[in-house]
């Protein structure tokens, strides 16, 4: 019973394929990272998306459509507040409807600026993505300016700090991401083509140091390449010091304090 009570107390971090993370603090608060559940790599997104009944953040890193997913549903259904910079804000109101009560100045920011949220149980500073960002409302319609794909801090009080890189290569100024705040957890993209393979993502996590290092951003479609075990033998061959924990979709573990 004891044991059961601490896990229930511990931040929870799951992952649902692609860049997908949902995050559960110690308090029960609910957070959604680049909310596409139905990728196709989850093989139970439809279920996953209708049994979601809270969800308070969704944080979007930038506006293409394998991470916006299904963001505007889960808002609607659960009220959860959009939390991303003001040109993706504006675009995911205007362009897909996105609830506009539940994307005000409290939640939205821009590169460098730290949001506090949930009464300070969670801050979300955004930082910079090497990549783009349009939206489009279909496959068929122009794409609409989204403003500067981001990474994203999500510090939690008694808890960890991680960084998702969103999509992004590899750029210098990473180094600068843990000037100001330590990383625990560095959710990192490797899939390449898209975003950094496996190669520049060892760099990317030498410059930012975190303690541990999560692979994501892989394998969703054929032309996403780089793979868990490539990232593996690069971090071990640099001699990077970041512990590896590859997740399996779907799977939910704890990360215990920062």
């Amino acid at each position: 019973m004891l044991f059961d009570f601490l896990v229930s107390m511990e931040t929870q971090l799951t992952w649902y394929g692609h860049a997908v993370f949902k995050i559960k603090t110690a308090t029960g608060n609910v957070l959604l990272i680049d909310p596409w559940l139905t990728n196709p790599a989850f093989a139970r997104g439809k279920d996953e998306l209708t049994s979601l009944d809270r969800v308070d953040l969704i944080l979007l890193t930038h506006g293409h459509s394998d991470h916006v997913g299904n963001a505007v549903e889960i808002g609607k259904r659960t009220g959860a507040k959009l939390v991303s910079n003001f040109d993706l804000n504006a675009a995911m109101i205007s362009v897909l409807g996105y609830p506009e009560a539940q994307a005000g100045n409290e939640t939205t920011g821009h590169l460098g600026g730290e949001l506090s949220l949930l009464d300070g149980e969670v801050t979300v500073r955004f930082v910079p993505a090497w990549h783009g960002s349009a939206i489009q409302k279909d496959d068929n319609a122009p794409p609409v300016y989204g403003g500067n794909p981001t990474g994203l801090i999500i510090a939690l009080r008694g808890g960890p700090t991680l960084y998702h890189t969103g999509d992004t290569d590899l750029f210098s100024d990473m180094a600068l991401v843990s000037r100001f705040n330590k990383i625990d957890i560095m959710l990192v993209c490797i899939g390449d083509h898209f975003t950094m393979g496996p190669d520049r993502a060892v760099e990317a996590v030498k410059l930012v140091n975190p303690r541990e290092v999560i692979p994501m951003h892989y394998g969703t479609f054929p032309v996403l390449t780089g793979t868990p075990e490539a990232f593996g033998r690069e971090l071990k061959e640099r001699k990077v010091k970041a512990k590896l924990r590859v997740m399996k979709i779907g799977e939910t573990i704890g990360l215990g304090a920062g």
